[in-house]
């Protein structure tokens, strides 16, 4: 079966370059060993006269990699607008945050289905598209409206909330609906593909049949696959990397004190502002731990045009600068604080230094950090993930120090926690996480995924839908919307 992998944007996993984010890591060992070709932005905008998409193509290890410039008139409404001051914020049940307009849905739509006529010069005999994230929510609807009958599936890196939140976003019905025209839909946690069905049930009103929801477009499966990573892999970075510049000055820099590390999108789902507000709490009801506990924060900023991230980034600067003011000496800087990223070889080894791992978003799909520290770990001195328990990862790396990130004084407690538990607990800890993560692969997680889209593509091709739909089942959609088409 020839797997072709869609996404917002691609990465080329490049071992000394930055990453952009959690699924650019999860899906680039998934296209160099299987072959897939990977279709995405290349982060560029042309205007809507060319006659067709336009794919450049490279090679990515057995696979290959196809980036194209999406339309100029739409990506703002698309990407910025829709996407992610609507999308993201409910997701992460932040509906409070929500800023979005009528026009900004009508790009969405037409985004994805451009990225769908793009899609047809990668269509072989035997071909299944793997669509990822919630850029896409609409592509599976539109590959059909284009007659595609192969295999589609769907995973969501996010969390999905309750229906509630989701009534919050315009045109929710409308969108849903088109979810429903892929044949697998994959979440992170069972709890995510519960909130998901509990709307198709009681918002759509379809029948549920064993996680099978009943649509218009026929069966569609939804399943849990939690992602993992490479932790053989990771740890043979963090093994390799104590030589690397910015890890060796980070040591000698330490001076005998204890290090925490915390790597994260500068993002108001991580929960930077509690975290930083809970190390102070540290500071200033355990004296102790000053100048003997200090925090690496990474936090490299994104979507600075929208407006909520602008605010938290001037909220979060301050703050630091506030606390270091507070706690610091002369010699003693209490937050180092960084604005930039690092590639995977040097975060491994930053993990590796740090003593405490500190994970704590207030909402998170997965959170591929978590696993990170972990692997990076000198098996004989493992350090101490202190984890927030709203994260995925916690289901799985359930021997970490759990912790609710709305409770400061309840995560300071932890850190000092951490920062004293003896080598047998740590190790013990450490030995039992481990397990999981070499037990749930990013390889067995994509093989997975894969293997239940044909399973469940048999399947529906097995049995007839409800009722039989014209091949331009959607386009009420689009004339309703938007009344004529814009590219």
């Amino acid at each position: 079966m020839n797997l072709v992998v869609v996404s917002n944007r691609v990465a080329r996993g490049k071992p000394n370059e930055p990453m952009t984010g959690g699924l650019a890591a999860a899906l680039l060992p998934v296209v160099e060993h299987s072959g897939a070709i990977w279709v995405g932005s290349s982060g560029r905008v042309r205007d809507g006269h060319q006659k067709e998409p336009f794919a450049e193509i490279e090679a990515l290890g057995a696979g290959a990699i196809a980036t194209l410039d999406l339309p100029a008139a739409h990506y703002g409404g698309y990407y910025e607008g829709f996407a992610n001051s609507a999308l993201w914020p409910a997701l992460h049940s932040r509906s409070d945050l929500i800023r979005v307009s009528r026009e900004d849905y009508v790009s969405y739509r037409e985004v994805n289905a451009f990225m769908a006529r793009a899609l047809m010069r990668f269509r072989k005999t035997k071909t299944a598209f793997w669509v990822q994230d919630y850029h896409f929510l609409a592509l599976g609807a539109e590959l059909r409206d284009l007659g595609v009958d192969d295999p589609i599936g769907f995973f969501l890196h996010t969390p999905w909330p309750v229906a509630a939140v989701m009534q919050g976003v315009p045109n929710h019905r409308e969108l849903i609906t088109a979810m429903l025209a892929y044949d697998l839909l994959g979440f992170q946690t069972e709890e995510d593909r519960h909130n998901f069905l509990g709307y198709v049930g009681g918002e759509l009103g379809l029948a549920i049949d064993d996680g099978v929801a009943i649509s218009q477009h026929g069966r569609t499966r939804c399943e849990v696959f939690p992602i993992g990573i490479d932790a053989e892999k990771f740890a043979a970075y963090a093994a390799k990397s104590a030589s690397h510049p910015d890890v060796s000055r980070l040591r000698r820099s330490l001076n005998g004190e204890r290090l925490a590390i915390g790597v994260d999108r500068l993002d108001y789902s991580k929960g930077l502002v509690n975290r930083i507000s809970a190390f102070d709490r540290l500071w200033t009801e355990q004296p102790q731990f000053a100048r003997s506990i200090s925090l690496l924060q990474i936090a490299n900023p994104s979507r600075g045009a929208i407006e909520a991230y602008g605010n938290l980034q001037n909220e979060v600067a301050r703050l630091v600068t506030d606390v270091n003011g507070r706690h610091g000496e002369v010699d003693w800087t209490p937050i180092r604080y960084l604005n930039k990223g690092f590639s995977q070889a040097v975060l491994a080894g930053l993990y590796r230094t740090a003593q405490i791992g500190v994970v704590t978003p207030l909402h998170d799909g997965m959170n591929l950090v978590a696993k990170e520290y972990v692997a990076a770990q000198n098996p004989a001195d493992p350090g101490v993930l202190v984890l927030s328990k709203f994260a995925g990862a916690a289901n799985e790396l359930d021997t970490a120090l759990l912790v609710n990130p709305h409770d400061i004084d309840g995560m300071a407690r932890a850190i000092a926690v951490a920062a004293s538990m003896p080598l047998t607990e740590r190790k013990m800890r450490w030995d039992a996480m481990m397990k999981k993560l070499r037990g749930h692969t990013i390889q067995q997680w994509s093989a997975d995924f894969v293997a239940a889209l044909e399973k469940c593509r048999t399947e529906k091709a097995a049995v007839a839908p409800l009722a039989a739909q014209p091949p331009q089942a959607l386009r009420w959609l689009k004339s309703a919307i938007s009344g004529v088409r814009l590219i």
